[in-house]
């Protein structure tokens, strides 16, 4: 039942949203496209998911959990992709740029696991990253199914710091607790084209400013930050989702 409920929705989605679709021509012969379509040179996204930097992997026991627990706070983030180059029949290629942050906060653990304090204990992690982002649009373009897998790979810049109380924390060797790690990331995702949904309100949003298409997505993302083995590992890998738009 699930798998014929999931191609029906699927059937319904393509027969709908090709009725608003035309066919035009470029320099390599003709493709299948929205009739509101002005020129597509960039992609936004707004993010948010679930984010557990993996400290404790790279160190003894778990003194990130012992800290502030095993409950995920959520990050808030944005993306900007430059649609580059359009491949045919595949979609389009180009580098993209992202920022992200997640604070946690929690009553400070005393050292002898007798309780908590009065004090908070603070940190924060902000990922910024420079990725190359592969979205194949060719089902939506050439045959009208809304929906866009999109790939994504490159480096991730992350700060990060923390706070006890009205102070800075310390680790045992004296050193502050702030710093910057480097690192990689991957992405893969799929995004769900909106368009079809209202013509009318797309249609307007393309005339007035610009938005080709809008679309909602849940992606899976994977980072690896401890500056390749010398830094603490901010990293995370969780999912993500949200809204982008095409313009």
């Amino acid at each position: 039942m699930k798998l014929n409920g999931f191609a029906l929705t699927l059937a319904l989605g393509s027969v709908v949203s090709t009725t608003a679709f035309a066919q035009g021509y470029d320099e390599l012969g003709g493709y299948n496209r929205t009739e509101h379509d002005s020129e597509q040179y960039a992609a936004i996204e707004a993010r948010f998911g679930p984010y557990v930097p993996n400290v404790d992997e790279d160190v003894n026991g778990a003194p990130f959990e012992q800290t502030f627990g095993d409950k995920a706070h959520y990050a808030f983030g944005l993306q900007v992709d430059w649609q580059m180059l359009r491949i045919p029949w595949v979609g389009t290629l180009g580098p993209g740029v992202g920022w992200s942050y997640v604070r946690y906060s929690r009553d400070a653990p005393f050292s002898d696991g007798t309780g908590v304090s009065d004090q908070k204990t603070r940190l924060w992690v902000m990922p910024m990253w420079g990725v190359g982002v592969l979205r194949v649009d060719v089902f939506a373009k050439k045959w009208g199914i809304p929906f866009v897998p999109y790939g994504k790979l490159g480096l991730v810049y992350a700060l990060w710091g923390c706070s006890s109380g009205d102070s800075r924390c310390y680790a045992d060797n004296g050193k502050v607790g702030r710093g910057s790690e480097i690192g990689s990331m991957y992405a893969a995702g799929l995004m769900l084209l909106l368009d079809w949904m209202d013509e009318d309100s797309a249609k307007e949003m393309d005339n007035s400013v610009g938005v080709n298409n809008s679309y909602i997505f849940g992606e899976w993302y994977a980072s690896d930050v401890d500056s390749f083995g010398d830094g603490m590992e901010v990293g995370t890998d969780t999912w993500t989702m949200g809204l982008a738009f095409e313009f």
